[in-house]
């Protein structure tokens, strides 16, 4: 084949690939602008809310738990080898607090919220709802993008807190009654080695995270096609979509946090 045919080819894709991040930023740009601007719809947040926080706390703990639990075994393995089991406590805390807890949240509210926030508009979608909406001039983006990119800003931070507190909970558990720590010890050194910056960055990847998953859901729903197809490719392209970026993001800000 013709080399510059293969180089057209090429050039198509990464136009393509830049639109859709156009769009995608648009897209974010209204929904969070409608945040801030009246008319707001506290009932629509008040679902979200619930929907996005209280109702994925069973999902985060189970996942952030374990997560702990493992890190610490792998720590203390890994750690023997030089002797240096001590440095278990420590290494837990930074990792869940700094790393795993918000990217495991992260990629729980996106394998959740966005998969369900995405089928939801879609079928919404589909049925005409979104068109009736816009009949009763209630604007879509504000009625259902704007309470639940909101609500996910809000309750994911809470969420990746308890997840980190969950994890170390569980390092916790298997290094004092595994591991053979001392109680006091370990939560002694956890505090003293956590920083406020620490904490804070894990918050900040918790909004972002929240902002990401939801905003995903809402534009692959409010762009899904027809059917039950359309609503289908929507539901797993958001999911594959909010992954992608939480992990993207969370690199960009690890490298931002790491400069500080």
């Amino acid at each position: 084949m013709n080399p510059l045919a293969w180089l057209g080819e090429l050039g198509r894709a990464v136009l393509n690939l830049l639109a859709a991040f156009g769009r995608v930023a648009l897209f974010a740009l209204d929904a969070l602008s409608h945040i801030f601007r009246p008319p707001f719809y506290p009932r629509e947040l008040g679902m979200a809310l619930l929907n996005i926080g209280w109702l994925s706390l069973p999902v985060v703990g189970l996942t952030t738990i374990f997560t702990g639990g493992a890190l610490a075994l792998q720590i203390y393995a890994g750690g023997a080898r030089f002797n240096a089991e001590a440095v278990v406590p420590q290494i837990v805390a930074i990792g869940m607090v700094r790393e795993l807890g918000p990217v495991m949240v992260g990629l729980m509210i996106a394998a959740r919220v966005t998969s369900s926030i995405a089928a939801e508009i879609a079928t919404m979608k589909v049925t005409e709802q979104i068109d009736a909406l816009v009949t009763l001039s209630t604007h879509p983006m504000k009625y259902l993008a704007a309470p639940r990119v909101l609500a996910a800003l809000i309750t994911v931070p809470v969420l990746v807190a308890v997840g980190d507190i969950i994890g170390i909970a569980g390092g916790y558990t298997v290094a004092t009654q595994n591991l053979g720590f001392n109680p006091a010890a370990y939560l002694k050194n956890t505090v003293d080695f956590l920083e406020p910056l620490d904490i804070l960055s894990s918050l900040v990847k918790g909004a972002a995270f929240g902002v990401i998953a939801a905003i995903m859901g809402c534009y692959f729903g409010m762009h899904s096609g027809r059917g039950a197809q359309g609503v289908g490719r929507a539901t797993k392209g958001s999911v594959e979509a909010a992954a992608v970026l939480i992990l993207a993001a969370n690199f960009v800000l690890t490298g931002v946090f790491f400069s500080l």
